[in-house]
């Protein structure tokens, strides 16, 4: 049974490039639990998402990175891809985002190497994170604990290494309801 995640916004940050699979995937699950999702991006317009080897369809940016606030957002949700992941990691609204969702201790959901957008925060340091492992380096530098599992849930993060998605976006629909839960019982 899919939860219910009415009236809730979801973040999904994304940069042309990112893995197109793995962002349609969560997509249409957050829709099956009639969450909102906004496509948060440093295009505007439109993002174009990667498949396979080449460029694939494109996207409507619900809102530019620069003009997002975390405050206005739920959850985040992290999908990979090198292409817009690189581009992520060279803009500085990335940091504040991911940021007040660290500081918060709102709902993270990170896939891939997707999951290496979490070391810019610096609020990894001793946190347990699963990731492709192009970018297990980067996690360890910035204090992360890397675990073998194909994903692991740490607080109010949930990481997956890339190798089954559709686990994935069914966990993450599962972290994101018990998390609403969480704050309307506290």
């Amino acid at each position: 049974m899919t939860p219910n995640l009415a009236g809730k916004n979801i973040a999904i940050l994304v940069a042309s490039g990112f893995d197109e699979n793995q962002m349609t995937e969560i997509q249409r699950g957050l829709v099956r639990a009639k969450a909102r999702s906004h496509t948060i991006a440093p295009e505007n317009g439109v993002v174009n998402g990667w498949q396979g080897e080449g460029w694939g369809h494109h996207f409507a940016v619900d809102a530019q990175i620069g003009e997002a606030l975390g405050s206005d957002f739920d959850m985040l949700v992290l999908p990979g891809g090198d292409r817009g992941i690189a581009k992520l990691k060279t803009n500085l609204h990335t940091r504040r985002i991911i940021n007040h969702f660290m500081e918060a201790g709102k709902p993270v959901a990170a896939i891939g190497v997707g999951v290496s957008l979490l070391a810019l925060s610096g609020k990894i340091v001793e946190r347990i994170v699963t990731a492709h492992e192009s970018v297990h380096g980067e996690l360890k530098a910035a204090g992360a604990e890397i675990s073998a599992e194909p994903e692991i849930l740490d607080g109010n993060l949930l990481t997956s290494n890339g190798e089954d998605i559709a686990i994935w976006v069914e966990d993450v629909l599962t972290f994101f309801a018990d998390a609403d839960m969480e704050r309307v019982a506290a």
